[in-house]
């Protein structure tokens, strides 16, 4: 998401607002120191009467999920100020420890139980303690949630008052800061969920052979937003004539998978569509060695997010399957999908709706053709397509060797010359340049995260319509016009979005 220039008001308003803020963490800390702490003698007898094994083999998972919890903690600390930096690394250092006993567990499954008791005794105190820390950063971090709903109400003011300054143009940009903070509530509100409960949530699912069926239809969706996700999959099984055909296989972060577990645990995918749940760390092949994307952001050359790169791995992460549609975790769908499984590509690797007019949008506007190598194989007036909704033909992909030209662009750009790099669409646009299939607009209306003027005709009309721009859905400072055609596929049972100040 694009950074800018965030509304500040006067000083006397920042005053005022400051007053409040100060009530509003007085009132909260109140409410949350007199909370009684969760009890967890619940999981301590979980562990009596069973074998060494199984009780290795529980606390394990146990350890493994805090660790989980504290790497998520960890990367929200990050965020804060210096005087959190303690707190980070406190943070990652015990969810590192965890990991470590984790392993550990699982290598000694096998031990006699006098050999057992000094690990358990071990891991029950480190856990004890991972559970201490988390209680306190929770109080932190709920503060600040309400803190921050506070904070982008007043935004969302100044966004008001700028667009009517401006007689209705769109501010250009929303304040620094990619995810709000609601959203990471959601995810520790699930990541607990499962602590508490830790035999309700399969570890590793066996996978279904639908997954692997080249028959169905297959959906990539790479996201570390879980609200998103199942407005993603709620909507298209809504709109499909057979949901049972319809399979998404969703990718996120390994911190965020066990949120993504809970969740569809809790609620099932809906009418009967398949969902598969994937980290990227279970696709061995995505390695520094093997991948010039993680060995520049291992290096620190890249500060983007190795979720939007995974795209350009799909025929290597689903090697049985020969055509996928690539769905951003922005969009609705409002038709059945089906269709695009039976267009004809003409031997294309991506089919894509372009979204240049007249001069606007062309490749001159994501390249520099001031280097050789960019005048040399691309025109300026090119028009360019959209990322949100992409057919990719995986076996013409595999046979033009689309992922090796991707990494020789990444490697020539490894110093940003030839185009941004923190915007993927221009890797894309020079990988399948002379690759790309124009399909019918109605396939994927963009704009409704930035404009506010389009028909409701072209909507209605609209197979994929796709929230892109700023303003998302999700937040408080989204286009209302358009809002309901999202929130009427959230799942409002979910009792975590009332918890977590979803404005929904």
């Amino acid at each position: 998401m694009a950074g800018g220039r965030a509304f500040r008001p006067s000083a006397p308003r920042r005053a005022a607002f400051a007053a409040l803020l100060t009530l509003l963490l007085l009132a909260t800390l109140s409410f949350l120191l007199s909370s009684p702490p969760p009890t967890h003698a619940s999981h301590r007898s979980s562990y009596l009467g069973a074998s060494p094994p199984s009780r290795l083999a529980a606390i394990r998972r146990h350890a493994a999920d805090h660790a989980a919890v504290l790497a998520a903690y960890a990367a929200h600390a990050r965020r804060l100020k210096e005087a959190s930096a303690a707190q980070s690394l406190s943070f990652a250092t015990m969810s590192s420890d965890l990991s470590a006993l984790s392993s550990r567990l699982a290598s000694h499954l096998s031990l006699p139980e006098d050999a057992v008791k000094p690990l358990e005794k071990e891991a029950r105190d480190r856990i004890k303690l991972a559970r201490l820390l988390a209680a306190d950063a929770k109080e932190g971090f709920d503060t600040q949630s309400k803190i921050q709903k506070l904070s982008d109400t007043v935004f969302a003011v100044g966004e008001h008052l700028a667009r009517a300054r401006r007689a209705g143009r769109m501010s250009s940009r929303i304040a620094a800061g990619s995810t709000p903070k609601s959203l990471h509530c959601l995810a520790m509100r699930l990541l607990e969920a499962r602590l508490a409960r830790p035999s309700a949530f399969a570890d590793d699912p066996d996978p279904s052979p639908v997954f692997d069926d080249p028959s169905l239809y297959h959906y990539a969706v790479f996201s570390d937003n879980v609200l998103a996700v199942s407005v993603v999959v709620a909507s298209a099984a809504r709109a499909a004539s057979d949901p049972s055909r319809h399979v998404f296989h969703v990718v996120t972060a390994p911190m965020y998978l066990p949120a993504f577990r809970v969740w569809f645990a809790r609620r099932p995918p809906p009418l009967g569509v398949h969902v598969q749940l994937l980290a990227y760390s279970d696709f061995p092949f995505l390695n520094e060695t093997s991948s010039p994307v993680l060995r520049q952001i291992e290096a620190g050359k890249r500060d983007v997010a190795l979720l939007d790169y995974l795209r350009f791995y799909l025929p290597d992460m689903f090697p049985a399957l020969q055509r996928v549609v690539l769905l951003e975790d922005d969009v609705v769908v409002q038709k059945d999908l089906a269709g695009l499984w039976h267009l004809d590509l003409d031997g294309k690797v991506n089919g894509a709706v372009e979204m240049c007019f007249g001069r606007f949008r062309r490749y001159s506007k994501y390249l520099n053709f001031t280097q050789a190598i960019v005048q040399e194989r691309f025109d300026p007036g090119a028009c360019a397509w959209a990322y949100g909704v992409n057919v990719y033909d995986l076996e013409a992909w595999r046979r033009d060797g689309c992922t090796e030209l991707f990494h020789q662009y990444m490697e020539m750009n490894e110093d940003g010359v030839l185009w941004d790099p923190t915007s993927v669409l221009p890797a894309g646009l020079m990988t399948f340049y002379g690759n790309t299939k124009p399909l019918d607009k109605s396939w994927h209306v963009m704009g409704l995260g930035y404009n506010p003027s389009i028909s409701p005709e072209v909507i209605a009309a609209a197979a994929v319509i796709h929230f892109n721009g700023n303003m998302k859905p999700w937040l408080d400072v989204a286009l209302n016009q358009y809002k309901a055609l999202w929130t009427k596929y959230v799942d409002t049972e979910m009792e975590f979005l009332t918890l977590c100040n979803f404005g929904l």
